[in-house]
């Protein structure tokens, strides 16, 4: 165990605290507006979109075209969206919940094994957040974390062992999830008016590309109208595709208010991240959002986040998105820059 190692949530949860530990607690401008998230969820208003994929590839231009427009519109106005008709089955879906809950329900000890140690920079593995900001705040969450495509660039070593089928079901996840990526950043090449190809390229392709797998674990917290699972950011990704035990938790926030999103049965979520907002001039939104918790379910997540490469990119606005009445919004900078930029904004 390094000195860099927080205490993990769950041992917290399963102690049997009724009060949460002071660095848990949010600061009090941002407890007024944390609810009781099955409360929250039941609420009328504003929803986030859901966007049916079956006819993205229609032989009908038409159906097609309306597909897009409605791609578009989401991808403007929200910049996250339940994507259902994805492609992906729903048993591999639920073989990929299921391996990696099993994971989660193995002994903290067990798990303890694949502990990352982010002091010297091994960030793949089994963690928890270390307090990054002045105030030494703490979220309620653990989570895994690993490289999951391209298959050349992974580290199977640090996978799970347990359950056997991890590596079997999360590579064949990350595989299609890849196809879908492809789909996704054809579509909104489209509908940018670029050539179907373009984002696609400026992001990686198929050999740079990296899709990372974080498997968030926010364990039942005794006082969850006082913490965050996650704080309020945005993804600098380039897209996310997120997954759940369809326990709510996510909210965005949107015209001035924090919206809980619903669960959609076999649906995947996706968010527009900042790298995708930039190279579009700020056309896709990169919406901010964080992860509440509850006392009665623990909520996992799986989110796979597709990243540019760090130093070979520089991203910007495309010349197509940039006129004179529409400038560029956003210096060139590469992904190792675009992070460096958050991380010291937020300390």
């Amino acid at each position: 165990m390094t000195s860099s190692i927080a205490p993990r949530a769950e041992s917290l949860a399963s102690s049997g605290i009724q009060s949460i530990p002071k660095e848990y607690i949010r600061p009090k401008e941002e407890l007024e507006s944390i609810g009781d998230v099955f409360e929250e969820e039941k609420k009328g208003g504003p929803q986030v979109p859901t966007i049916d994929l079956k006819e993205i590839e229609s032989e009908d231009i038409k159906v097609r075209e309306r597909c897009l427009q409605e791609l578009k519109k989401a991808a403007m106005e929200w910049g996250v969206m339940h994507l259902v008709n994805h492609g992906i089955s729903n048993q591999l879906m639920d073989r990929v919940r299921i391996a990696g809950q099993k994971f989660f329900e193995l002994p903290i000890e067990e798990k303890e094994k694949y502990a990352n140690d982010q002091a010297s920079g091994k960030i793949q593995g089994y963690g928890s957040k270390l307090a990054n900001t002045a105030s030494g705040q703490l979220e309620w969450i653990d989570y895994f974390f690993h490289l999951a495509f391209p298959e050349d660039k992974r580290d199977l070593s640090i996978w799970p062992k347990t359950p056997s089928e991890y590596t079997e079901v999360t590579s064949e996840y990350a595989r299609q999830l890849r196809g879908l990526a492809s789909k996704i950043l054809s579509a909104l090449s489209l509908c940018l008016g670029l050539e179907e190809g373009r984002l696609e390229k400026e992001v990686g392709g198929l050999e740079e590309l990296l899709l990372q797998m974080k498997i968030n674990y926010y364990p039942k917290c005794p006082q969850p109208e006082l913490a965050l699972g996650v704080e309020a950011h945005t993804d600098v990704s380039a897209l996310t595709f997120i997954l759940h035990n369809m326990v709510p938790g996510l909210q965005l926030f949107s015209e001035g208010k924090w919206i809980t999103a619903k669960c959609v049965p076999n649906s995947i979520i996706m968010h527009i991240g900042d790298t995708i907002k930039i190279l579009s001039n700020g056309k896709f939104k990169s919406i901010l959002h964080r992860g509440l918790v509850n006392k009665e379910k623990a909520r996992i997540s799986w989110a796979v986040f597709c990243e540019p490469p760090k130093e070979k990119i520089i991203l910007k606005p495309l010349p197509e998105t940039v006129s004179e009445t529409e400038p560029p919004l956003f210096p060139p900078c590469t992904f190792a820059q675009l992070i460096q930029h958050k991380l010291f904004r937020k300390t």
